[in-house]
């Protein structure tokens, strides 16, 4: 799912005289600073090598901020390709305009950000003060992140969103958890029973006070919530078996299935990379990952199990948009662990995404052989596309 990299920007902001109000803000904030900074530094295991630079926004700001994002990090090509690769995988509505919903989306989810081009955070002004050092203990982990390695860049490559959606979960995961130890810096989370479902239950209804929130798809709520959630559980564990190092530079997970399964990380199981080796007809191209194939056959299946299941053994995946006239082509390449998992994997997803071919399209689900490994190759296109012959290939690319 295309994301803007909300930690890249530093607006041209002047800041009006201060009210009392205000100025008991900001005195809040540097009070929980004080506070909280050595506690964050314990908890990352890194120091400040210079002091943050801690500032007050509005919230009208923060939407100008929000609002030049999405218009930098998705010019209209790179949202027209996603939208048209996800309305042909299921996964968003027909006639939701990605761009649009975005900003209230982000505005009501946004509490504080950290920029790294300015070495600023920014707490935003009228939050509540109960929720100030929790809210500053997440930011400055991001501000001391970025005094070690470069976050903006971790979030930027093109055409490799699972790449990127396990770096989020490296940064936003790291931060979570240290800002929990920041605020409770004596306490054994180990210790406390079912405290990660408790977490988890406590993110999910915190998330349904956000009205937007609610109305997005599955994939969209679920990729906001994935970084933090399974991120904080991926670097609990780093912590605990690698504690004296972090999870940055040669240690930067790379894909989600190193998250999701954190044996895979520790063997360092990479997967294959690929890539379609003519792109010039190609309107879009990029590939789910095991996170966002597990939302995509939950959402075939209708059942979370079937989903979780069915995504295990991948090993890489690479799909492409071709423009059909009017109409788009999807072509998806999968590759798995081995053979049974292949056939497994065809045989679900056949089953599954014929229930709902449109009339005047037709399916194609066929197991083929990738680099030595069980492959399936997915067609969904209309009946008269002229490539059927000689669809689109895809090749092992060079990591």
């Amino acid at each position: 799912m295309g994301r803007i990299r909300v930690m890249a920007l530093m607006l041209a902001l002047t800041t009006p005289g201060c009210s009392r109000a205000e100025q008991r803000f900001e005195a809040v904030v540097d009070a929980a600073a004080e506070r909280v900074i050595p506690n964050v530094e314990r908890a990352v295991g890194l120091t400040f090598k210079t002091p943050p630079d801690i500032q007050i926004r509005t919230r009208e700001q923060l939407v100008t901020y929000l609002q030049t994002k999405i218009e930098t990090d998705l010019p209209s090509e790179r949202v027209k390709g996603i939208e048209a690769a996800y309305r042909l995988f299921g996964l968003i509505p027909e006639d939701l305009d990605l761009r649009e919903m975005l900003l209230p989306l982000y505005s009501e989810q946004v509490v504080g950000f950290f920029d790294p081009d300015s070495n600023a955070l920014y707490l935003i002004e009228g939050t509540d003060e109960v929720q100030v050092g929790l809210i500053l203990a997440h930011e400055l982990v991001h501000a001391l992140q970025a005094q070690y390695t470069p976050l903006d860049s971790l979030l930027t490559p093109e055409g490799a969103n699972d790449v990127v959606i396990a770096a989020q979960a490296m940064i936003e995961g790291q931060a979570t958890l240290a800002s929990i130890h920041a605020l409770l810096p004596n306490q054994d989370l180990d210790a406390i029973p079912d405290f990660w479902e408790t977490y988890r239950e406590q993110v999910r209804q915190g998330q349904e006070q956000m009205p937007v929130f609610n109305t997005a798809p599955a994939i969209i709520q679920e990729t906001l919530i994935f970084p933090y959630l399974q991120g904080a559980i991926f670097n609990h564990w780093f912590v605990k078996n690698f504690p004296d190092t972090v999870p940055y530079g040669p240690r930067l997970p790379v894909s989600t299935e190193q998250i999701l399964h954190p044996t895979k990380y520790r063997e360092g199981d990479r997967p294959l990379s690929l890539a379609f080796d003519d792109t010039d007809a190609l309107v879009y191209q990029d590939g789910l990952g095991e996170f966002e194939m597990r939302i995509l056959l939950r959402e075939l299946s209708g059942s979370i199990s079937v989903g979780t299941a069915g995504a295990l053994g991948w090993d890489g995946d690479q799909y492409a948009v071709v423009e059909d006239g009017e109409d788009h082509v999807l072509v998806w390449w999968t590759v798995w662990d081995n053979e049974p998992l292949a056939d497994r994997f065809r045989d679900l997803v056949e089953a599954e995404w014929s229930k709902r071919v449109r009339i005047g399209r037709r399916l194609q689900v066929e197991r083929a052989t990738m680099a030595g490994q069980g492959a399936v190759r997915l067609i969904d296109a209309p009946e008269g596309w002229s490539g059927w012959s000689n669809p689109p290939r895809v090749i092992v690319a060079t990591n």
